[in-house]
């Protein structure tokens, strides 16, 4: 997870890009989070949502937007170290056959500084408290020493197999200056590949024989998947393409997205994206990404899943992602075929930290990353229809204009303006009543982000008159006269 800094002031002072198309919606109105770095499934049935805090705790979450507190359903903050940018509780993955072993694992930098290290840790959930885990159930499956406390990762996840695979940083100063992510004696720089329900060795593990170095002769860490790679921050499978998704942030130009196969080479140090780093810069044997983008979009880029999700169809089979520094999201189309193909979804205007699926409906979530508790979560979903986001500048003050054309028949429009508030989401309403006062349709009753907006309304179905409609943002209210007629 070797996020660069970026001042939060300038982020936020930059103006607020539209998708004509995608917008997101608070996922949980009453809770705020700090340091967000992973959001996962149990996968149990019960299509609750955990998420877990960089200095040790990890909360449980009804799928309920109405919840007031969450629950919390770990607190290792006492083991996990709780200074710098990067370290920190970074993995969450629960067992395949969680609903019946009530087994987790986590990722996390330890707090104790002689030796810094990795801990790979499994936990089990209480048997009367499924919202709940117990904390002495504690039982390191993999210790990771490291140099120092940047470019960990921290990616955990079951594949299609049952495996557990880690994604693992090299762990060392800017440029790997000792190439450790080419070194297959060590585990850093790498994506790691173990059997957890079996050990063998001394280990809380086993070496599953299909690693491509198992048994090897060399000397080679037979728990490497892949090497050369130089902090895969996030992955995930896609089943109905059999793909493995990673996307691996770089040092000072690329970012890229790599389709994961075993026993493959990704290139760093020798390679960022497609660009030569350290030469001699040779291609035989390395394995490029289907995707980069430089730092003048971004500085870190944070994987997330192949969308699978019922709300949002023109996004299925689409890799969604995101630049932690930018705010942006994208979508990402490749066929393993063709050249792939990028579009921005949305510009989100905060530091974006990872995503989450929804075991249920696979609705996905993209999570903000804030060191002052002011981390929310938030739903992606199309721009309700009929409204419409018309232009890139973010006004200072609320507004409502005049309805344009005015008298009409049938249709008009209603431009608004919603400007920066505390919080990224707005709920905003629109009304329209007759000249009796009477309510008689709404137009807008969504979470608005800032921007100049506007909807149309169709007199079709209504009488020839004055009408009035009205807008509810926030304390701000106003209303307009405009006049049907047929």
């Amino acid at each position: 997870m070797s996020f660069k800094t970026l001042q939060i002031a300038v982020l936020l002072s930059s103006a607020i890009l539209f998708s004509q198309t995608y917008s997101l919606r608070d996922a949980f109105l009453n809770l705020t989070f700090t340091s967000i770095t992973e959001m996962v499934s149990s996968n149990d049935g019960t299509n609750r949502m955990f998420v877990t805090q960089q200095r040790g705790i990890i909360y449980v979450l009804p799928n309920d937007s109405s919840i007031t507190t969450p629950k919390i359903f770990l607190n290792i903050s006492d083991r996990v170290a709780q200074t710098g940018y990067t370290p920190g509780l970074l993995g969450l993955a629960f067992h395949p056959n969680y609903i019946n072993n009530r087994y987790f694992f986590v990722f996390y930098i330890s707090n104790e500084n002689t030796p810094l290290r990795t801990i790979i840790a499994r936990y089990t959930t209480s048997p009367t408290n499924p919202d709940s885990a117990l904390k002495n159930s504690e039982l390191i499956i993999l210790t990771i020493p490291r140099e120092i406390p940047v470019n960990n990762a921290g990616k955990l996840a079951f594949g299609p197999d049952n495996y557990l695979y880690m994604g693992v940083g090299y762990g060392g100063p800017g440029g790997d200056p000792e190439n450790v992510s080419q070194n297959r004696t060590l585990l850093l720089g790498k994506i790691l590949r173990i059997n957890i329900d079996s050990s063998s060795g001394g280990n809380n593990y086993s070496i599953p024989p299909t690693n491509p170095f198992y048994g090897n002769s060399q000397g080679w860490r037979q728990e490497i998947f892949t090497w050369g790679m130089r902090n895969p921050w996030k992955f995930c499978w896609d089943i109905p393409t059999n793909r493995m998704w990673a996307s691996d942030p770089g040092q000072g130009d690329w970012e890229e997205i790599d389709i994961i196969q075993s026993g493959k080479n990704y290139g760093w140090r020798m390679w960022e994206g497609n660009s030569c780093y350290v030469g001699p810069c040779d291609t035989t044997g390395m394995t490029f990404p289907i995707w980069v983008y430089s730092h003048a979009l971004g500085c870190t880029i944070v994987g997330g899943y192949v969308y699978r999700g019922t709300i949002i169809p023109e996004l299925v089979g689409k890799y969604i992602y995101a630049d932690h520094c930018s705010g942006k999201v994208w979508a990402l189309t490749w066929d393993g075929i063709n050249p792939a193909t990028n579009q921005l979804l949305l510009t989100s205007g905060f530091l974006i930290s990872s995503f989450g699926v929804e075991q249920n409906n696979n609705n996905f979530y993209v999570c903000q990353y804030s060191t002052t508790g002011a981390g929310k979560i938030y739903k992606l979903i199309s721009d309700p229809i009929g409204i419409k986001p018309v232009s890139n500048e973010v006004p200072n003050e609320f507004s409502l204009s005049q309805n344009y054309p005015n008298p009409f028949n049938p249709t008009t429009k209603i431009k608004f303006d919603i400007p920066v508030g505390d919080a990224y989401m707005r709920p905003v309403q629109m009304k329209i009543y007759d000249v009796l006062g009477r309510e008689v349709t709404t137009l807008v009753n969504e979470q608005l982000k800032p921007g100049i907006y506007e909807v149309d309304f169709d007199g079709s179905n209504f009488a020839s008159g004055v009408y009035y409609y009205k807008i509810i943002a926030d304390d701000f209210t106003q209303t307009r006269k405009m006049v049907l007629m047929k």
